[in-house]
Parts: structure tokens; sequence; C-alpha cells
């Protein structure tokens, strides 16, 4: 398969070489269910949007490149063009089908749980590392599958998992109630991270740090940068281990890698909070500037949902041991957690992707700022292919899963050399991309010498010697 963000020739590394092709790109109006929804955005907006952006001046431009040394050019094209590219009966959703894999995966977690249980014993499998082996092994399988699950919640909160909204949101809410998701807050939010994808002051998701917030966080001044040595993998390893073990409930309870510019919340209940611990700034709180007055029952109603999973999987503990509770249900909870913050990460950070400070950003430009993977068997058929058709997911929301490819192939026409993917060497690429990402995209900083629009594009940078280095800062003068 091709892959249409890879490095350039002479851009891997600063003394190093390797291939790089940026291709095609296609955008695409979130035209979400007819009901309004929080992920949902009209198409009048967003065309107007596109109206007033062709209105800007011209001025004299510098040629953008990415992080790669990749040139990169501003999508040209509209929320309109994207729309009409994609065959009427990509919109179609079916309540059957949707119920069909919900049926498939709740069976595939029950029928794993009754097979282990009744077969991997110790007068079955006397063998103790063996049949530890064997649980592991069932770790994983049911995080797959519970991930599975998740993804379905996620395609019921954007309503493309039935016309019904009432069915949705039910399916959604038992989903992931069941898998510790405050399925209402989540959804509220997650749909304002479609709204602004790649906004560096508004997206919600992995939003990454500017070159001061990046020092300032690591406890560097801004001028030491220049002066640091390559981080050590081993620095990598532990900052990459704690996003994927951490990041899920981090982001639930202190909004971490979401925007922190809450005091502009249009009710004011922003003012004095911030992301992280005791900052207000939370999935739980109907007071939490992630929300508006209006949301309060539905944030209610997802913490009910979570107090129900929990006195279950008590009660489950109290009454099987609760060393059995975690080999059954939060061993697999954490491998859940890891590949949404996985799936998460690499769809949104990669050396080719920009983010837009607000003057630049528009939502056309905004949601080709996401890149497709590929995952093989487990990203199509378990993952129901979230990895694989990301880019079009930002357009339209409201297309299920099942269409998505056919989607995907019709948006590419329009994208053209915008639209980005990496599905170099499959499955194992995928599980790479999460190191390289690391390494590659510590903060992101404009180019040099642009003006206008294109100061307003920003790209990643590093101090690992990887790609385009960060710009020289001019030092202060002496007093």
């Amino acid at each position: 398969m091709t892959t249409t963000a890879l490095p350039a020739e002479m851009a891997l590394r600063r003394m190093g070489t390797t291939e790089s092709t940026p291709m095609s790109s296609t955008n695409i109006s979130p035209l979400d269910s007819p009901r309004s929804s929080p992920s949902s955005t009209s198409l009048s907006s967003l065309a107007s949007e596109d109206a007033l952006e062709q209105k800007k001046p011209v001025l004299e431009k510098k040629q953008l490149v990415d992080t790669y040394g990749n040139t990169f050019e501003i999508p040209d094209y509209t929320i309109k063009d994207i729309h009409d590219a994609i065959p009427k009966r990509c919109f179609d959703r079916s309540a059957a089908t949707g119920l069909y894999y919900v049926a498939r995966d709740i069976v595939s977690l029950a029928t794993t749980f009754y097979l282990f249980n009744r077969f991997v014993t110790p007068e079955t499998v006397p063998s103790t590392p063996l049949r530890a082996g064997l649980w592991f092994l069932y770790t994983v399988v049911q995080g797959l599958f519970g991930t599975g699950l998740w993804v379905l919640a996620h395609e019921c909160g954007h309503q493309s998992f039935s016309k019904s909204k009432v069915l949705n949101d039910t399916v959604g809410w038992f989903c992931h109630s069941a898998l510790l998701v405050p399925y209402f807050s989540w959804k509220i939010s997650h749909g304002k991270h479609h709204k602004a994808t790649g906004h560096m002051e508004r997206d919600m998701v992995f939003v990454p740090s500017t070159r001061q917030e990046w020092a300032t966080r690591k406890g560097y001044l801004l001028h030491q940068l220049d002066e640091l040595t390559e981080e050590t993998p081993l620095n990598t390893a532990y900052t990459l281990i704690s996003q994927q073990l951490g990041g899920w409930p981090m982001y639930l309870l202190t909004n971490v890698t979401g925007h922190n510019k809450h005091e502009v919340q249009r009710e004011g209940r922003g003012v004095g909070k911030q992301n992280g611990f005791g900052g207000g700034v939370n999935h739980f709180d109907p007071n939490s500037p992630l929300y508006e007055a209006k949301d309060a029952k539905l944030i209610l109603l997802s913490d009910l949902g979570l107090l129900i999973t929990g006195a279950i999987l008590f009660w489950v503990g109290k009454t099987y041991g609760f060393s059995n509770l975690f080999v059954w249900y939060l061993a697999p909870y954490l491998w859940v957690n890891h590949w949404l913050v996985a799936i998460t990460f690499l769809q949104h950070t990669d050396p080719s992707l920009p983010h837009y400070t607000p003057t630049s950003w528009t939502y056309t430009r905004g949601a080709a700022a996401t890149i497709d993977r590929e995952f093989g068997f487990i990203g199509r058929q378990l993952f129901h292919g979230i990895i694989e058709t990301h880019v079009l997911h930002h357009y339209v929301s409201v297309i299920p899963f099942y269409h998505a490819d056919e989607a995907s192939e019709a948006i590419k026409k329009v994208m053209g050399r915008h639209y980005r993917s990496d599905t170099r060497g499959g499955p194992v690429g995928f599980i790479k991309s999460m190191w390289n990402s690391m390494r590659w995209c510590q903060w992101v900083e404009p180019l040099e010498g642009t003006t206008g629009d294109e100061a307003g594009v920003m790209f990643f940078r590093n101090r690992n010697g990887l790609g385009l280095p960060p710009a020289k800062l001019q030092k202060a003068a002496s007093t």
C-alpha cells in the first residue's frame, strides 16, 4: 500500500535520507444526523467560512514545508466539494446493522470469558507459567474486543449508528458506561474536538505545545533549547508508557492534552479554571467549563452510568475476589485505554500534519490536519475501521463505518495532495509510528519568514535532530 506522509529524501534526519511523497487530500463537511448533536456542524456555516477565507487579501507567500521538509500547501477546496463527491448511499445508517455489530462484539467478549474460565484452570492447565501466559493472552484479546465496542459507542455519539437519536444515545450510554466512559460528557467534548480540529486554542485532544510551553513544562528556559542534547531513548520510552497507561483517565479527570483557554467559555464558567488536578476542568462535573448549563442533566446521567458499573464491579470483586476482577476486567480495561490513546495520538500527531493559529484556522483546513493509518485485520474488523478512515470521519462524522472506505476513496479525489496517510508496514508500522511520532513531534512553531496566513500554519519540531531544525532564537541583548 502507498503512503502519503513519508519523510522527504533529504530531511529524515538533518544528516539522513528517506523517501517521501505527500499525496492526495480531501475535505468534507460533517453533515451529522438530521437532528443537531454536539458533533454536528452546519454545512451553511462552514461554507460561509470558506467564502470568508477566499476574500482574504493575497499576500506574497513563502513556500511552506512540513517537518520532513516536504512542500505543504494549504487546502484549497470547500466543504461542499467534499460533500458532493460522496455517493448518497454512504450516508445510509442501518439500526439493524449497527445492532448486529454490537451483538457480535458482546458475544465475542462473553465467549472469550467463558472459554478461559472453563478451560484455563489449574485442573486443565497444571503449569502455572503456561496458565499465566494464557490469562495474559485473555487480557489482550478482551482489550481488542472491548476497544471495538468502544468504537461502536463512538459511532452512537456521532449519530452514525442509526437514524434514531434515542436508539443511538441509549446504546452508546450502555456500551460506554460498561467501559467506564462518561458517554454524554465525552460526546459533548468530542463534538467540540470535531468542530475545532487542528485549532491551537479550541481543539480538545492532543493540542501540541508551543515552543515556549514545551520548554516551561520541561523546566527549561526558552533559550536553553538550542543548547540541549538529544533526549535519551529511555526518556522517550518513559513518556510514551506514561501516556499509554494514564493518558485516557488523565484526560477525563484533568483534560490533559486538551486546550487550556477556558476563560473564553461563553457562559463565563471557565474564569479561573485550568487543566490539571484541582483546576475545575474535568468530564464529571456539570460546572466544568467543558460544558454549558443546559448540559447538566446529561453530565449527571453519564456519572450515573459510571456509578452503576462501579457498583457492579465492586460486587464482582467482593464475591469472586479482587484478583479475579483485575484479570477479568481491569487488565483488559487498561488495554482498551492503551488502544484509544494510541489511535487518537496517531490520528493527530505526525510530522506531516499542520496545526493552525486562530487567525489561519478554518474547518476545512483543520479537518485535513489528520492522517489515516493501517492496522490490518484488527483495525478493519475488530476496531471497525476507525484507524483507516479517520480523515473522512473528520469531514463527515455521520457516515457509518461500514460505508467509510467507499466514502474515503471518493473524497481523496477532491483532497488530492492534501490527503494524508501512512500505511507503511501495516500493523507493525502503526506500532512503530507511536515511537517515531513521540521522537519527532515535541512542539509546534511557524516557519521562519512566513507572513499572513502562512505565519499561522505551525509544524512540529523537536530537540532530537530529526527533520527541519527549530528556528534560531534571537539572544536577548545584555544590559
